[in-house]
């Protein structure tokens, strides 16, 4: 689709929290959070003229590198909610998205992401095609206190699970949604942690892709300095990196 009349170099959504998308304390979930803060994205990106389906034209994506998710609270079952996502930095090949939730004006939750233009046939990094003067970038305009960071790969952890990828786990491209590496790891977090909203941020860090039937193991740390380190793996390769800070 072309530039949208509606395209603002900052974007807003509202939305409504629905029981679907909470957690059994009525909250909504953290891969709910994760997924509405990327749905925004992609919405914003829709408008500005660079959508999934104009990027194919070159056979291009935009794929998540790392993100990181700070949240002071979580809203609740039919609570409503605004999301605003500007451009922090776009070099070509990367480029830095600050995502924001805000509840009755006051801010709630945000993210500092980390995106890459992917060729979808060649499988490795390259210079966006679509020509994009036309986006403001915020540079200075933050939505968390620290940006996404990389997840320390040399944790020692131990295995908890392994598990298949199943075909409910696959998005658009055929690979693995971003959202469900996020929730294989939160799966064997303490219950009570996820029960009373104590988690303050994740760190997430996407290595590598994961396809169907794709056979992986999930491994843990201890806690170490209010911090819970998981890993996906693949054949004793990391995929995917989460640290998580409670």
């Amino acid at each position: 689709m072309p530039i949208s009349s509606e395209f603002q170099s900052i974007y807003t959504k509202k939305w409504e929290i629905f029981i679907s998308q909470c957690s059994t304390n009525s909250s909504l979930r953290y891969t709910e959070l994760s997924n509405l803060f990327q749905l925004t994205a992609a919405k914003h990106s829709d408008l500005g003229g660079m959508s999934y389906f104009e990027m194919q034209e070159n056979n291009q994506a935009w794929v998540l590198s790392r993100m990181r998710l700070e949240i002071e609270h979580l809203p609740l079952w039919h609570e409503e909610v605004e999301v605003k996502t500007w451009i922090e930095s776009l070099d070509g090949v990367r480029s830095v998205r600050n995502i924001q939730m805000l509840q009755d004006g006051k801010p709630i939750a945000g993210a500092s992401s980390l995106w890459v233009v992917l060729n979808t046939e060649k499988k490795r990094p390259e210079g966006i095609a679509i020509n994009h003067d036309h986006l403001t970038k915020h540079p200075d305009l933050k939505a968390t206190q620290k940006d996404y960071d990389r997840v320390d790969l040399n944790i020692k952890t131990k295995k908890i699970a392994n598990y298949k990828v199943k075909y409910s786990d696959l998005d658009i491209v055929k690979h693995v949604n971003n959202v469900k590496y996020l929730e294989w790891c939160l799966d064997y977090i303490p219950v009570e942690i996820l029960e009373n909203n104590g988690i303050k941020a994740l760190d997430l860090n996407y290595l590598n892709e994961l396809n169907y039937q794709d056979e992986v193991s999930i491994e843990i740390s201890v806690i170490i300095e209010n911090s819970i380190y998981l890993y996906i793996k693949k054949d004793e390769k990391i995929y995917f990196a989460l640290k998580i800070e409670i």
